[in-house]
């Protein structure tokens, strides 16, 4: 299980970057960086892919075909298009924080799943969670406003907020499904499922590139401010490499290997790390509560580490076996 736990935390720590992205790249809308992260994906995956790449298509079966459909579409599509639109409408701090939910939302809908331990001995770590957040809650809204939104209207922020919750519900539903799916095909491994649904990723990524080149009235970005493509390209690999490739792999490799409840525990290393990168990026120290907030997650993800790992310890002593099910490698 602590290989996954790290593994899950490592993921973590990729995927919090994707938070800054829409702020290094503000000239270029969220579908055009949605576009450019998964086209860069799907690209990378197919080149990793190559040499086997017909062999495993031709061992999937219908169900893998519509698993990886939904998951990159969930995961990646639409979660990281809703994603940029919150960063670019309420900020960074914001959108982190709701997405920060994700360890409540995850545990909340995932405590049926085999080796979860029962809600009650995960209430007090999620009450520490839930107070790291609402920490968080508090310094935004007695501040003037998240990093990257200043002067944003109150329409602009609220369309935010909805624009990150839509994201939450994507990546709560992915998270559990895709979960779920490793834990039950063994014949895929993380790496080849990582590769598959970022070469689905690409492919959607094209279609609609094609359809809003298709869409866009001729000559309207005639007489606009020049933008620098180079660097957006040059940025969108670097995020397509880490937090979709890397990152994606090592979440399966978590996925595979503790149960769903943790796993929605180790998300919140995402927001930890996003938060960090952001204060990076302004240069700036995190204010008093917002120390008090990464405190509390962290204390409360390592408590749930603790009971959950307490719990496997009782289940192999009551000869359940370690909580990985079949399709864990």
């Amino acid at each position: 299980m602590w290989r996954g736990i790290v593994s899950g935390l490592l993921a973590g720590a990729f995927w919090g970057a994707v938070f800054i992205v829409p702020v290094l790249l503000p000239d270029f809308s969220p579908a055009e960086l949605m576009m450019g992260r998964y086209i860069c994906y799907g690209a990378l995956a197919a080149g990793l892919m190559l040499p086997r790449l017909l062999p495993l298509l031709r061992r999937l079966r219908r169900g893998d075909w519509l698993a990886m459909l939904r998951q990159a579409l969930a995961g990646n599509v639409v979660y990281y298009l809703l994603l940029a639109y919150g960063v670019k409408l309420a900020g960074v701090a914001p959108t982190s924080l709701i997405i920060g939910l994700l360890p409540l939302s995850v545990t909340l809908f995932g405590h049926k799943d085999h080796g979860a331990p029962p809600l009650r001995r995960l209430a007090l770590p999620l009450l520490v969670v839930a107070a790291g957040i609402a920490c968080i809650n508090v310094d935004i809204f007695s501040q003037a406003g998240g990093a990257g939104a200043d002067g944003a209207s109150l329409a602009h922020k609220l369309a935010g907020v909805l624009c990150a919750i839509g994201a939450l519900a994507c990546w709560t539903w992915y998270a559990l499904d895709n979960a779920r799916f490793l834990k039950r095909h063994a014949h895929v491994s993380a790496a080849e499922w990582a590769m598959l649904y970022g070469l689905a990723s690409g492919v959607i990524a094209l279609v609609v590139g094609a359809v809003m080149l298709a869409l866009q009235p001729t000559g309207i970005a005639d007489g606009g401010p020049a933008r620098d493509w180079p660097r957006f390209w040059f940025v969108c690999l670097l995020l397509a490499l880490g937090a979709s490739v890397i990152g994606n792999y090592l979440w399966n490799l978590a996925s595979r290997r503790v149960p769903v409840t943790l796993s929605g525990q180790l998300i919140l290393s995402e927001t930890l790390f996003a938060l960090l990168y952001g204060f990076v990026y302004a240069q700036r120290m995190p204010r008093p509560l917002e120390w008090a907030a990464m405190l509390l997650l962290t204390a409360g993800v390592l408590w749930s580490v603790q009971r959950h790992a307490h719990e496997e310890v009782e289940g192999r002593a009551e000869g359940r076996g370690d909580g990985r099910g079949a399709g864990r490698t």
